[in-house]
């Protein structure tokens, strides 16, 4: 697992294999991950967009920005978590990524930026 603390929140990844298929006469590697995001700060905050930075060791570093995760803007109240799975498809059995969540603070309607760790992907076959 790896984890981050920015501005008093805790950002904490663990990633898994989930397979490999053929798409478009292509070998792809599935893998998932869970993110749990803890607000060990005294304010309630909001998650309001990410931003990923996906490395892949056959391809080009991709971005993705969009709103919220997995279709959630989540608040979270002091001493409180959100926990989410997702997952990214890649070309090869290693690969990374990182990025940030953009977060707004109740209090102070100040608006933030929650880095995300950097965490990576590899399939168990790869490591012999």
């Amino acid at each position: 697992m790896t984890t981050k603390v920015t501005k008093g929140i805790k950002v904490s990844v663990s990633t898994n294999f989930e397979g490999t298929f053929f798409k478009n006469y292509k070998m792809h590697y599935a893998f998932g991950y869970t993110v749990t995001i803890e607000n060990q700060s005294n304010d309630s905050v909001q998650l309001t967009s990410r931003h990923w930075e996906i490395y892949d060791s056959l391809n080009d570093l991709e971005i993705m920005d969009g709103e919220g995760v997995v279709g959630k803007k989540p608040v979270i109240e002091p001493g409180e978590s959100h926990t989410y799975n997702s997952g990214c498809l890649l070309a090869s059995p290693i690969g990374a990524m990182r990025g940030h969540y953009n977060m707004v603070n109740f209090t102070s309607k100040e608006k933030f930026r929650v880095h995300i760790p950097k965490f990576k992907f590899s399939a168990p076959f790869i490591l012999n």
